[in-house]
């Protein structure tokens, strides 16, 4: 229990901090623009998976040209945001009600944010099985945990909404990519499907606890 005492502490004196690591997560979207831009093959965002940003081998990939000039800054990117998505989850849980929904939500996220971080670390051409353990975290567990928070915390009717709603997106986006449904949308443009409501969730939900603490620390 001492850990999440200590994250309890950390957290009243840097309130803030939490919610900017998950604001961080816009990084992960510039990295990828800049990252696909290098290529002297055309990266297309519906025939190519994320992943093959970070691939480190150039090559033929599942059917797929592959070749990332700067896929050292692409699995960094995943590697940090691993890393924020977990200290965020930590720090974020400490706001709400502890109740079963939100300890398993949060903790969700959390597995989330270790499964990114593997997909960092092992990339796509390298330990398959470490990197798609890593990458069925998020698209699995994360997006329940969105469904989860969604319906376990007191957030606004219309926070609470897009919350519930990014989460079952990703999910039938998940069992569509799974059965390599894609929907005229390419492997590429499904797996974004899958991926993007999530990322950017964090994004919304850290800029609404920075504005409720703002809000809070002025009243």
């Amino acid at each position: 229990m001492k850990p999440f005492k200590t994250a309890r502490t950390f957290n009243n004196r840097f309130p803030f901090v939490g919610p900017a690591f998950w604001v961080v997560s816009i990084q992960y979207y510039i990295v990828q623009i800049v990252v696909a831009l290098a290529w002297k093959q055309p990266y297309s965002i519906f025939h190519n998976t994320i992943s093959d940003l970070g691939n480190t081998a150039c090559g033929v990939y599942s059917g797929r040209v592959v070749c990332s000039p700067l896929h050292a800054f692409m699995n960094a990117s995943f590697i940090i945001l691993g890393i924020t998505m977990v200290l965020g989850a930590v720090l974020i849980f400490q706001e709400f009600r502890e109740s079963v929904g939100s300890g398993t939500g949060f903790s969700f996220m959390g597995l989330a944010g270790l499964g990114t971080l593997l997909v960092g670390i092992f990339a796509e051409n390298t330990i398959v099985a470490f990197h798609l353990v890593g990458a069925a975290l998020p698209f699995l567990i994360g997006n329940l945990g969105m469904v989860i928070l969604g319906y376990a915390l007191d957030l606004p009717r219309a926070l609470r909404a897009y919350t519930i709603l990014s989460g079952l997106l990703s999910l039938v986006a998940l069992a569509l990519f799974a059965n390599h449904t894609y929907l005229g949308l390419g492997i590429g443009g499904m797996e974004r499907l899958v991926a993007y409501p999530q990322t950017t969730w964090l994004i919304v939900f850290g800029i609404y606890m920075s504005k409720s603490r703002l809000a809070a620390r002025r009243s």
